[in-house]
């Protein structure tokens, strides 16, 4: 995919032109009409921006270094005020009527949106870029910020109250469930997320609906090999838990599971098809399977991961009890 990074854009301003820029954007938000249109105004379906966004929307997830898409104005605003770089913001006749709401959260963050980086379109043109049904109107190229294996470790309030409780999805095709993963385990105090090699990539377009705006807030990592991530969860003493569809002489009781979910665990989700690869159950501390009654072989990756995560926050809720 064609990028123009921020960074470029960064180097030829000096701060206090930055400072400009968000003045210019606070005053454009506080308008009651919709702000004049920038000079830009795309006409044409092989004009590179529209290349650049039509690329992204229809993608699997951006290669190293390059930004992730958002379409809607509600993930965008999600994106800017949690302190995502946006690179450029691509805007329909009819997504008009949201603009004023991303530039007051423009003019509130840090960044900011530049000015110049702000484009209008047609609607035919913006349904010709997206992969969906019903168009919102609103799209946008972000940065996303570079999380580290420590960000996953503390999570993304940085406190050590907390033992580390990530989740791992290994081999999770669909970016669907990904994204239903990333949405339960901010909603049961995860501290990070990490989708290993062979994984749906999380910031797919299709994830990031589905996470509902979870990925832009929760640490997370993509693409580790899983032989690399299981030596760093060793080193740094976290439990290794793998879920597996049945109960088998290694899983555990759920009661004997109480210890594993209060301390530091990583919990392992595989493809409802195949479950987790043989060298993350061999390396496992021990397995976790969900009583199920009746003819159901297995659940979905995105309700096995809710299930459990439920689990970790009732026993670390427990935990914290005098």
């Amino acid at each position: 995919m064609e990028s123009h990074p921020l960074n470029s854009e960064t180097k030829k301003h000096p701060r206090s032109r930055d400072r400009h820029t968000r003045q210019d954007v606070s005053e454009m938000s506080r308008k009651k009409t919709h702000p004049d249109p920038p000079a830009d105004v795309i006409t044409s379906r092989d004009n590179k921006w529209l290349k650049n966004f039509r690329a992204a929307l229809r993608g699997t997830g951006p290669a190293k270094d390059e930004p992730i898409v958002l379409e809607g104005p509600k993930l965008v605003e999600e994106a800017i005020r949690a302190g995502f770089r946006a690179e450029a913001l691509l805007v329909s006749d009819s997504g008009d009527r949201d603009l004023p709401r991303i530039l007051r959260a423009a003019a509130e963050s840090e960044a900011g949106i530049a000015r110049e980086r702000i484009f209008r379109t047609t609607d035919r043109l913006f349904a010709g870029v997206v992969s969906t049904e019903t168009p919102q109107g609103i799209a946008a190229l972000f940065h996303p910020p570079k999380w580290e294996f420590e960000d996953v470790l503390r999570g993304a309030q940085a406190t050590k109250e907390t033992p580390p409780l990530i989740v791992v999805a290994a081999g999770v095709q669909d970016p669907g469930n990904v994204g239903t993963v990333l949405r339960s385990a901010e909603a049961f105090g995860a501290t990070g997320f990490i989708a290993a090699r062979g994984t749906a990539d999380p910031w797919s377009p299709k994830a990031l609906r589905a996470s509902a705006g979870s990925a832009l807030r929760l640490p997370l990592l993509r693409g580790l090999a899983i032989p690399i991530l299981l030596a760093q969860l060793k080193m740094q003493k976290i439990a290794i838990l793998a879920a597996t569809s049945h109960g088998n002489e290694s899983s555990r009781a759920a009661d004997e599971m109480q210890k594993e979910l209060q301390g530091p665990v990583a919990i392992f989700i595989g493809s409802e098809g195949s479950g987790l690869p043989a060298e993350i159950l061999h390396a496992a501390d021990c397995a976790i399977s969900i009583p199920m009654s009746g003819h159901v072989e297995s659940l979905n990756a995105g309700i096995a991961a809710s299930i459990l995560l439920y689990e970790a926050a009732r026993q670390r809720s427990l935990a914290r009890r005098p």
